[in-house]
């Protein structure tokens, strides 16, 4: 395919070529008869500035051997009978009748005429002009003949004058026109090289032309594509971060549960095969089995129904039953469910009288979670204390990372680098959801290897520094 210039200057020397051949055949027909019709008016002229240096016919040869140096034209005169009585140019002897002349018919009717034709007595193409004039009271034809050899030739080098005065104009006009078309081209390779990289980059880009008005609304319709491309990206990218996180956390989920449940169900099926293996077992060891099989099966129950409290939490599908209680009885009943499983801890509890109003169920379910988790990650006391504007739950266990704090509560996170594992990522994720439901405020304070304390801020702002 060509390029752009190439077709230019194609185009433009097959218009220029067919353009210069019409007007100089134009020109040529058109020209030559104004120019003709000119040379004409000017031996007319020629005609009046020899009757005037012709007062009488005596000496008139000579008269017009003088006028003929000056003018350099053939000069003819001719009386009423159409005896030539003198010629520059030939003997008058020799020469015919020129009565049937016509130059010289049209002159005895109309004053004056003309005619081209070939001359059988010089052997050339001569235009001639006579005019009737009347000298000393007698009537004579005037007639001036110039060369068409010598019009044609003065024609020819006007021509090429004017020709080369057009050719020189259209040689500007073909530079001019190549600067435009380059200038042309080049903004058109500066918006394909900018298409080219839009189809490569993620980022927006700008381009700008201010080389004319159509340039400058292509290019800031382009930069509008641009940015259009660039926020479609943006929002791609987005998207795709999403399902891949979504997809992460799928196989979290699902390596969480597989992690959590494989304990429980194992204890199951290995106590289940000893019962049904050893049909004569004593029955103290059957009991045993079968009450650490109920455990197995009521922790994988208690799990089951955290993860669906925290689902329905966050889809806003629990109705709270709210209504005032003593927290300091709640809280002391969550220390004593724990210390059933947790018998040889030490849990101390530092408390006011206070009541609010809340979903006692699903407080008290935020309570043991916070609790539990106290024991679960140290080895020494677990202190909780209830003041007029918080709950809060302190340990000396193995604490958590500043960088995992903030998503430490939500849901299926879990922190394995320092075996803090919160359970199926859902425990902390649940006591943060039964917080928000009540608008109080979860509030977590940690450092590595020295404790945690997790607060139940009753106030759901946050404090101002």
């Amino acid at each position: 395919m060509l390029k752009l210039h190439t077709i230019f200057l194609r185009n433009f020397l097959l218009i220029f070529l067919g353009f210069y051949l019409f007007l100089g055949i134009l020109s040529y027909f058109l020209l030559k008869e104004t120019f003709i019709e000119h040379s004409r008016l000017s031996l007319l002229s020629n005609i009046d500035f020899l009757s005037l240096n012709l007062k009488n016919i005596n000496d008139i040869d000579e008269k017009v051997n003088e006028i003929k140096k000056v003018l350099q034209l053939r000069i003819t005169i001719i009386n009423k009978d159409g005896e030539v009585i003198a010629e520059s140019d030939k003997d008058k002897a020799l020469l015919e009748n020129h009565l049937t002349r016509a130059e010289i018919i049209q002159a005895k009717f109309n004053g004056y005429g003309s005619s081209v034709r070939y001359s059988d007595t010089l052997h050339k193409n001569f235009l001639y002009v006579a005019k009737k004039t009347t000298i000393n009271g007698e009537i004579f034809y005037l007639r001036i003949a110039r060369d068409l050899d010598k019009i044609n030739k003065e024609f020819f080098v006007m021509g090429i004058e004017i020709g080369g005065l057009f050719i020189f104009f259209l040689i500007i006009s073909f530079f001019v026109t190549l600067k435009i078309n380059t200038k042309i081209e080049d903004e058109i390779v500066k918006i394909l090289l900018f298409l080219k990289n839009l189809t490569k980059q993620k980022r927006a880009d700008i381009i700008e032309s201010k080389y004319s008005s159509e340039f400058y609304n292509i290019t800031k319709l382009l930069t509008d594509v641009s940015e259009s491309l660039s926020k479609q990206n943006k929002q791609k990218a987005k998207h795709t971060a999403k399902l891949k996180l979504s997809n992460r956390q799928k196989d979290d989920i699902i390596s969480a549960i597989s992690h959590e449940f494989k304990n429980p169900i194992a204890v199951i099926s290995g106590y289940a095969q000893t019962l049904l293996d050893d049909q004569d077992i004593n029955p103290k060891i059957r009991e045993k089995f079968l009450v650490k099989i109920a455990a197995s099966s009521q922790k994988m129950t208690t799990m089951i129904d955290r993860m669906r409290l925290t689902i329905r939490l966050e889809d806003g599908k629990m109705e709270n039953k709210m209504r005032l209680i003593h927290l300091q009885v709640l809280i002391q009943n969550q220390i004593e469910d724990a210390q059933e499983s947790y018998p040889n801890r030490e849990i101390i509890f530092e408390s006011e009288d206070i009541v609010k109003e809340v979903d006692e169920t699903l407080f008290g379910i935020a309570i043991i979670n916070l609790i539990e988790n106290a024991l679960k990650y140290s080895q020494d006391r677990v202190y909780v204390k209830l003041s007029h504007d918080k709950i809060s739950v302190r340990d000396t266990g193995i604490g958590i990372a500043q960088q995992d704090i903030e998503r430490i509560t939500k849901k299926f996170y879990r922190v394995s680098t320092n075996g803090w594992n919160n359970s199926l990522g859902v425990g902390l994720s649940l006591v943060s959801n039964i917080v928000a439901q009540h608008n109080f405020r979860l509030n977590i304070q940690s450092i590595q290897n020295e404790g945690s304390t997790f607060e139940i801020l009753f106030s759901s702002l946050v404090p101002t520094e």
